[in-house]
């Protein structure tokens, strides 16, 4: 297996995706890089959410997507993929709570039957991989964004996957604990290896965050590199604009 293979989890080969007769996705061609977070950026419509779906196996895409699994980077699909959406729709009604969510989300056990005591100790010990065993009987109608987010990432994390997906994982969190979100990111990554591909307009967590850069236009990959690269006013006004181009410019000296 070649050394480049080998440095990606995900090799991706003309990528192709049509949605209701529109093409979202075009001859797209790209890697993402082994135990590295990746931020995926672009227009609104330029087709980062699709990309996830097509390496979720969520839509039919032509071309192919390769996985590169275990230590010898075999190919195959990995034994798990952690997946955190930009939001969860849900009958705000139901009476859940964090405990009975993330149960049901682990689908152990019929919900009826209650959620006993070894169970909330596991789920305790997986809502503090992300600081938020405190909300372990809280209604889940009552969670802030920044909370919701974090449950939700505790899910994904159970068990600990090879890749982790993040669709904008902070829209909805106020700006204050957003930097706290994506810290806890970077730790996940450090201490455990995983794989990150995360979706972000947020260009000042794409410079502080993220060790590598994709950028969509029109379904197709304008550009990719590191961030100090990407994030050039030059290229950063090709893609949003001139009046991103300072905010990058700005956010990379910060």
């Amino acid at each position: 297996m070649s050394t480049q293979a080998s440095s990606a989890l995900v090799t991706i080969r003309d990528l192709g995706v049509t949605l209701g007769g529109k093409q979202i996705l075009q001859h797209l061609t790209t890697q993402i890089p082994r135990g590295k977070v990746t931020a995926l950026i672009g227009l609104n419509g330029s087709g980062k959410t699709t990309l996830l779906r097509a390496i979720l196996g969520e839509v039919p895409y032509t071309g192919r997507v390769t996985f590169h699994c275990g230590h010898d980077h075999r190919p195959g699909h990995p034994e798990r993929i952690g997946y955190v959406p930009q939001r969860l729709l849900f009958d705000t009604n139901l009476p859940l709570t964090v405990v009975e969510l993330v149960a049901l989300g682990m689908a152990s056990r019929p919900l009826f039957l209650g959620v006993g005591k070894n169970m909330r100790q596991r789920i305790t010990q997986l809502l503090s991989r992300v600081h938020a065993e405190h909300l372990l009987d809280s209604p889940v109608a009552g969670l802030s964004g920044g909370e919701l987010q974090r449950v939700l990432l505790a899910l994904a994390l159970e068990p600990l996957p090879e890749l982790l997906l993040l669709d904008e994982p902070a829209a909805g969190i106020d700006f204050r604990h957003q930097g706290e979100f994506y810290a806890l990111i970077t730790r996940l990554n450090q201490e455990h290896g995983i794989t990150v591909l995360l979706v972000s307009h947020d260009l000042s967590v794409v410079s502080n965050s993220a060790h590598y850069v994709l950028c969509l236009r029109n379904g197709q990959i304008l550009c990719e590199g590191p961030p100090r690269e990407i994030l050039s006013g030059e290229r950063i006004a090709e893609i949003f604009g001139e009046d991103k181009a300072v905010y990058a410019h700005e956010a990379h000296h910060l």
